[in-house]
């Protein structure tokens, strides 16, 4: 008989093990030796380890409960906390940067959480490869779209360097990128009110990508078609323009011409 199965990974984890790639994120986030970093989803400590090397704390939050007792039971490095519970419902203490290998179910929302204000300086997240092509892409480009447009109004995006399958096991199904995603000093919106309507409007124009901008604008916020015409041609856009032509900057521009819908 041959060996057992080896059982699933729980929460649909793949962990990381390539000590060269692993390397390679931590170096990616920039690190000093007075940096405090968040790792969401340490799993078995690989690339806990290598940031505890470079940092003075790592605060790792861990939802599998088995993991985590591994970690604390036996933790990476001297200078590394384990939080035990749900990255998406668990305090987040302040950190200079924000780390980790995460599950791609719920990447949008970490990433929306990551950049609630008080952002941190940097965020490096390994994610499925066509989410790093979107958060990255520039407008115009056929994968930018409300992600891209999102998070380019509050952070700038490198896209690094693509991780392949065989370098986590079990290996996904998915190709993995690494991104960079630097909050801006000086956001595109210059309040909060105005970030707010601005995403108001990237999330209509983007449910309806497919229709020229004069129309999204008579949809979404009741405008007739001199209305709406009018409003995009006082911030230098075309009424047949389809919603992925528009900068962050455009859409910040359109928002506050238009008020809340």
């Amino acid at each position: 008989m041959g060996a057992p199965p080896r059982p699933p990974p729980r929460l649909g984890q793949h962990f990381l093990f390539d000590p060269g790639i692993l390397g390679r994120i931590a170096d990616a986030a920039l690190l000093g030796p007075d940096d405090v970093v968040l790792e969401i989803g340490p799993g078995k400590g690989t690339l806990t380890r290598e940031l505890a090397r470079r940092a003075r704390e790592v605060v790792a939050i861990e939802a599998d409960r088995r993991l985590a007792a591994a970690l604390e039971a036996a933790p990476p490095a001297p200078n590394v906390r384990v939080v035990t519970g749900d990255a998406l419902r668990v305090d987040w203490p302040r950190a200079d940067v924000i780390a980790g290998n995460i599950p791609y179910q719920i990447t949008s929302p970490l990433i929306e959480r990551a950049l609630t204000p008080p952002r941190p300086r940097r965020i490096v997240f390994l994610v499925q490869r066509e989410v790093a092509d979107r958060l990255a892409a520039p407008p115009g480009a056929s994968d930018y779209g409300a992600l891209s447009a999102g998070v380019q109004l509050v952070a700038e995006v490198e896209r690094l360097f693509a991780v392949r399958a065989g370098a986590f096991r079990p290996a996904p199904r998915v190709a993995s990128a690494l991104v960079r995603i630097t909050p801006r000093e000086h956001p595109v919106a210059r309040t909060p009110a105005e970030e707010r309507g601005a995403r108001a409007l990237i999330r209509a124009a983007f449910q309806r990508r497919r229709q020229q901008l004069q129309r999204v604008l008579r949809e979404a916020y009741g405008l007739d078609a001199r209305q709406a015409a009018a409003a995009l041609a006082a911030v230098g856009v075309e009424p047949a323009a389809r919603p992925e032509a528009l900068s962050p900057e455009a859409f910040v521009a359109l928002a506050r011409r238009l008020g809340t819908p």
